[in-house]
């Protein structure tokens, strides 16, 4: 058998070792057929020929990445400047502001709600080609809501189609950076997602200043052009390797909700995905209850998603070093307390820009590193499958996060407590849930490292983009956890390890 060896230690077999047939139907220990879980059972991957993982052609992929993250959920960020206006003004006769809440909402969910067809259209055409539906989509979005003039139609416009177009082209690119790189897979993914950020400082400023100069209707029309330019020049250069790692793009892999531990996995997305929503929209429209000018808040949601553009690298950095699900969970924690002790007391321009960026860097965890904890969970070859059910998890609390928070104003909307205690506890939620996840990662490290020494087991799993799972071998065995079993998932709550 012959074994080729990447940088990063990334293992590709050839495909004409009849040994390997053997070992896939046999079990090694007791040379008895198996029933392998299905989602084992993949066709050898083929050998890739082009730059290696952790470098060359995978920093392009990453500025690609960048570039659509920027233009999508980029733009999408902005929307708390068009709220805040909408709620100001009187643009749309009749529209309530739930109406104007749910148009936030439903631009989020609509992006996760078209992941599994995004994830077909991949397997069936490419993700070239899905990146160009995306793009369609969007830009008719943009254009559809600068020429709208009742509610409904920025309904059908800004938030269910552009929602599409950018799902499309989410989905097709969320999982294109972990098949580039091994070692430094966060720090690339957190480059890669801080376009999110950055794009969201970039338009939150240039919408604010559009709107107050030209109106909504050519503040569309600009974001149209050039989110249609940036993200279809990255369209044209982005490669994956999709085929090299034999991905599994399945639109629904049931089996997965099997797992307890790829469930509370959904738990951490859910519930984190609530306190983003909720703060990301409120941040502009709260600073007006405090006496802040439009512009004022307008700054204030630039500097959140500044944050977020700086802080992505950065946990993407302390990920590879500190362990990925460990960081996530930090992280995670952080965006509950800050909102909880900073953001409730802050009534200044001054504390609020120091929310801003702080709260900013750690509140978009979630999607920052979904893609890397997603691997530590599942592995890289099910990855797309399981971002594709993470998307539809997310989707009503997407829907509702904003307008549960407007519905918790209180004192005619110009109180946010309720809304400010409901963030926090959703992030910590969320904090308790990865937590949990934390503890059987640990649990099967020990079960299966290499001479019981889980570290350097995990260094085996990071290297070879897999985790650990046993295969089901045909004989009746309890379902029924043990006293011991429990006992050891219990202290891998307070286990300190990398993972």
């Amino acid at each position: 058998m012959q074994l080729e060896k990447n940088d990063d230690s990334s293992q590709t077999l050839s495909e004409n070792d009849p040994a390997d047939d053997d070992q896939a139907d046999h079990d090694p220990a007791d040379n008895e057929p198996v029933n392998t879980d299905p989602e084992q059972a993949q066709p050898p991957a083929r050998i890739e020929v082009g730059p290696p993982p952790d470098g060359g052609y995978g920093w392009v992929c990453v500025m690609c990445v960048f570039l659509v993250n920027a233009h999508t959920w980029g733009i999408n960020s902005s929307y708390g400047i068009f709220l805040a206006h909408y709620l100001d003004t009187n643009t749309f006769p009749g529209a309530s502001d739930l109406d104007f809440a749910f148009v936030g909402g439903l631009s989020l969910s609509m992006a996760q709600f078209i992941a599994p067809v995004a994830t077909i259209t991949t397997r069936k055409w490419g993700t070239r080609t899905t990146l160009v539906i995306g793009i369609i989509l969007q830009s008719a979005a943009l254009l559809g809501a600068s020429w709208s003039t009742e509610i409904w139609q920025l309904f059908l416009s800004q938030a269910v189609c552009f929602g599409f177009g950018m799902g499309m082209q989410f989905s097709a690119t969320v999982g294109i950076i972990p098949q580039w790189f091994g070692r430094r897979r966060s720090l690339a993914n957190g480059i890669g997602t801080a376009g999110s950020g950055i794009g969201g400082l970039i338009y939150s400023l240039a919408s604010s200043a559009m709107i107050q100069r030209w109106g909504t209707g050519w503040a569309f029309r600009i974001l149209a052009i050039s989110s249609a330019a940036a993200c279809g020049f990255s369209a044209i250069i982005i490669r994956d390797r999709n085929k090299a790692i034999g991905a599994v793009q399945i639109a629904f892999h049931a089996s997965l909700l099997k797992r307890p531990e790829f469930l509370l996995t959904l738990a951490w997305g859910c519930f984190s995905v609530l306190g983003y929503v909720a703060l990301l929209f409120s941040i502009p429209s709260y600073a007006n209850t405090v006496g802040l000018t439009v512009s004022q808040g307008s700054i204030l949601g630039a500097m959140f998603n500044l944050g977020g553009g700086l802080g992505r690298p950065v946990i993407g950095y302390v990920s590879d070093s500190f362990g990925r699900i460990n960081t996530a969970l930090v992280s995670t924690f952080l965006a509950g307390l800050f909102s909880l002790v900073i953001w409730i007391f802050a009534k200044s321009f001054g504390v609020l820009i120091f929310y801003a960026l702080i709260g900013g860097a750690v509140a978009p965890t979630f999607t920052t590193t979904v893609a890397p904890v997603g691997t530590e969970v599942v592995g890289l070859q099910l990855l797309p499958s399981a971002l594709s059910i993470f998307w539809l998890s997310v989707v009503i609390p997407s829907t509702f996060a904003e307008p549960i928070a407007l519905w918790l104003r209180t004192d005619n909307g110009t109180n946010f407590l309720h809304a400010q205690i409901f963030t926090g506890f959703m992030y910590m939620g969320a904090a308790i849930s990865l937590w949990l996840v934390r503890a059987w990662k640990i649990s099967e490290l020990q079960k299966t490292g290499a001479d019981g020494d889980p570290v350097k087991r995990e260094a085996e799993i990071r290297d070879n983009d897999a985790v650990p799972r046993q295969p089901v071998v045909a004989r009746t065995v309890s379902r029924v956890p043990s006293v011991t079993s429990k006992a050891k998932a219990a202290k891998g709550l307070f286990t300190v390890v990398k993972v």
